[in-house]
């Protein structure tokens, strides 16, 4: 394999969404990241259903600015993931490397991810949160999420979570190989294996735009995060039911024996009511981890792709 020259050119993909008042800031710090960087540079937008006038701006904007790029637009919010997705596959460059429209990451990252696969550092290389400017509750759920998450079900998880990262053409082309649905494309690039190095950063607040990062797509990100890759749900249930059992034994043996010997006179309604509330409570919880599985299970037999596009524009032409 011929070695890959210095100036190769790197891919950048942003998925757009609900990011109409960053967009002039966005290709302001990006026309400024052109000149910094060593070697080509081609921009995938993506735009992910957005609502908002993202997409007829950038149709505006982009025949003028001073990188080549393309414009993407999915037929309907199909998630950052999926956008990221659909990004990595059209783009064209050397090596590839993702980005957040808000600009909370600083564009500098990406020319040191450059730097360091251009270089054969690394085949990944991911961009880890040193420091957040968020809220402070958002950030102590953030950070109590990450440790959990890397404490129990991915190991090599960075404990302040990744946003952003760059890998080569070839890590690209294993991670779109993996067609499962509803995935945390992070962890699967952890899973991935290939050279890593972290690159700590410092994340910025949000200047313009309100986040789209709502409670409920948190929750399904966290679901999602957690179910892909761990049985430990089902474990824990399992954990539980079977310690459930021996207690359930160890009791019934000290019930039948006092009732023999008339220790009991009254039967325990408290105690019925709450062993029923207690093993009901867990069949339900059982009986949601099961399907939560079995959903994913459907998804992925399903077979549907991750993402429509709509339209797809080369700039220039």
């Amino acid at each position: 394999m011929m070695p890959v020259p210095l100036a190769a050119s790197l891919s950048l993909v942003i998925p757009v969404y609900q990011n109409e008042p960053n967009l002039e800031r966005l290709l302001s710090e990006l026309a400024s990241l052109k000149q910094r960087l060593e070697g080509e540079l081609e921009v995938v937008f993506v735009v992910d259903g957005s609502p908002d006038r993202s997409l007829h701006i950038l149709r505006q904007r982009l025949p003028a600015a001073p990188f080549p790029s393309r414009l993407i637009s999915l037929s309907r919010n199909f998630g950052s993931f999926s956008a990221i997705a659909a990004g990595l596959e059209a783009g064209s460059g050397d090596y590839f490397a993702v980005l957040a429209a808000d600009l909370q990451e600083p564009p500098e990252l990406i020319a040191e991810f450059h730097r360091i696969l251009s270089r054969r550092q690394a085949d990944i290389v991911f961009g880890c949160r040193a420091r957040r400017s968020d809220p402070w509750l958002s950030e102590l759920f953030s950070r109590l999420f990450w440790w959990v998450y890397g404490a129990f079900i991915v190991a090599e998880m960075p404990k302040g979570g990744i946003d952003v990262f760059g890998c080569t053409r070839q890590v690209r082309d294993c991670l779109l190989s993996c067609t499962e649905a509803d995935t945390n494309l992070i962890a699967l690039l952890i899973w991935i294996g290939f050279r890593r190095m972290f690159v700590p950063y410092d994340r910025q607040a949000r200047t313009a735009g309100k986040s789209a990062w709502t409670l409920r797509k948190k929750l399904k990100y966290s679901f999602d995060s957690i179910f892909n890759f761990t049985d430990l749900p089902i474990q824990l249930l399992l954990s539980v039911g079977a310690g459930g059992i021996a207690v359930g034994t160890v009791f019934a043996c000290v019930l039948i024996f006092s009732k023999l010997t008339g220790r009991i006179p009254v039967p325990g309604y408290s105690a019925i009511v709450l062993a029923i509330i207690f093993f009901g409570s867990l069949t339900s919880l059982g009986l949601g981890i099961i399907g939560q599985y079995l959903w994913l299970t459907l998804q992925n037999a399903r077979k549907r792709p991750k993402y429509i596009v709509a339209t797809a524009e080369r700039y220039p032409e």
